[in-house]
């Protein structure tokens, strides 16, 4: 089992916001316009309150647990991501046509171990509208190495290509590169 907890920066984060705003609309007091900063920043204190206070996500062999909901892996059918990394945001689909939009507030490589995890786990479902295992045929271990192989870039232009062959073939056959002769050596 693997739990997921969101990261506890977002609560001192949303009490800097929460003292901004209360500055911000001191500040609005005496200039209008200071009103707006009060505004933004009530609003980011709310969005990172929210975020601190998301369930904690469990990864475990036959199901997935989201706070108290319990989700096995059979009856996920799509797991979408979305282009939010951090916080992640993946949409879940299940059997019954429900739609679970999951938030897991926490750093970048908690998110991507997640996401992988959730991907792993979900063997019957459509992963970003690819199947399951043609999703990891394309995107597993070694998928950047086959990858590499079969894309070949020119390194060198057509004339330094020519140049390095003649250079190849006559350290072939001489044994040297350099002009001097045997008795010149030192």
């Amino acid at each position: 089992m693997t739990r997921y907890s969101p990261s506890r920066h977002y609560v001192p984060a949303g009490w800097i916001a929460l003292g901004l705003t209360a500055f911000s609309a001191w500040c609005a007091s005496q200039w209008l316009l200071a009103s707006i900063a009060a505004g933004l920043f009530l609003a980011s204190a709310g969005a990172l309150f929210f975020l601190s206070f998301r369930p904690t996500i469990e990864i475990r062999d036959t199901r997935l647990v989201v706070g108290k909901r319990s989700i096995p892996w059979n009856e996920i059918r799509r797991v979408d991501r979305t282009g939010w990394v951090s916080p992640l945001i993946v949409h879940l689909t299940l059997a019954d046509a429900r739609r679970l939009t999951l938030i897991y507030p926490g750093d970048l490589d908690s998110a991507g171990s997640l996401l992988r995890q959730l991907q792993r786990g979900a063997r019957e479902a459509l992963l970003d509208g690819v199947p399951h295992r043609r999703f990891w045929r394309h995107t597993g271990p070694g998928a950047g190495a086959r990858e590499a192989a079969k894309a070949r870039y020119p390194l060198l232009r057509p004339e330094d290509e020519v140049e390095v062959e003649r250079l190849y073939q006559r350290l072939k056959t001489v044994g040297r590169l350099d002009r001097k002769d045997s008795g010149e050596e030192k």
